[in-house]
């Protein structure tokens, strides 16, 4: 395992769209939620969820994300390259586990940095807008425990959409068809969900769409009123992340790369 930990590794690290794609998933995640917060003002009659609306920049940083995840097997597909992996490393499952293992560091990191950065956007902008102390609002801390739990459940949603997104590309090979697919997924079933008049529909579609559901963790108002519990909501992003690395791992092994 060290030594594809090691090749994988070295192979993202070594181009030089990794780059560019970490930067631009903190970049983009940072200046919508800064554009947000900016365009945010203070309603009397209307509390708004401030942590929440700080990581608003998470909805579009994951496109990103997805992208980069798809890549990071796909390119080797169309290369041919991933047929020397296998040559090299016959153990093919290993080979999946260790690109999944070193896409999660890389972002984690990257996520940590954007969300980091929309928080202190929040802090600085919201305040201004009329979301001050004197209106029932506290300043954006790490040190308030729902925001904390929003913070970190956003860094981990990222994760779990990179995995996901690394699991279909694995089944699916093609790179255009397998960030559809994710994009799709992550996109299309919420807007599905609000053109659905059946309200026990509705709310199920949103309990068991990726991000309606995973994007939960971030609420820390009204969470009574949400279609499932922020943890219980993450928990649905990771079964769907799940479902794609295993789906995609047993098609990696019974076909020809």
């Amino acid at each position: 395992m060290r030594d594809a930990l090691h090749a994988e590794w070295t192979k993202l690290r070594t181009l030089n769209s990794t780059y560019w794609l970490l930067l631009a998933v903190a970049v983009l995640t940072v200046g919508v939620s800064a554009a947000v917060a900016a365009t945010s003002s203070y309603q009397p009659n209307a509390y708004q969820d401030t942590p929440k609306l700080s990581l608003s920049g998470i909805d579009l940083g994951q496109a990103v994300v997805a992208v980069l995840a798809v890549l990071v097997i796909s390119n080797e597909y169309a290369t041919g390259m991933l047929c020397t992996t296998f040559t090299a490393m016959p153990r093919r499952l290993v080979v999946v586990g260790a690109k999944a293992a070193t896409l999660t560091g890389l972002v984690l990191v990257a996520g940590v940095i954007a969300v980091g950065g929309s928080l202190i956007a929040g802090r600085v902008i919201l305040p201004g807008n009329g979301f001050t102390v004197a209106h029932g609002y506290v300043l954006l801390s790490l040190s308030h425990g729902p925001t904390l739990r929003a913070a970190g459940g956003s860094a981990l949603y990222l994760v779990l959409v990179a995995l996901f997104s690394l699991g279909v590309a694995t089944a699916l090979r093609e790179p255009a068809t397998s960030i559809g697919v994710v994009l799709g997924l992550l996109y299309l079933l919420p807007l599905l969900a609000r053109v659905v008049s059946d309200p026990a529909w509705h709310r199920h579609l949103e309990q068991f769409a990726p991000m309606t559901a995973g994007l939960s963790i971030q609420a820390t108002t009204n969470l009574q009123s949400l279609p499932v519990s922020p943890w219980a909501g993450l928990g649905v992003l990771a079964a769907w992340s799940a479902g794609a690395l295993l789906i995609g791992g047993v098609l990696l092994n019974i076909r020809d790369a």
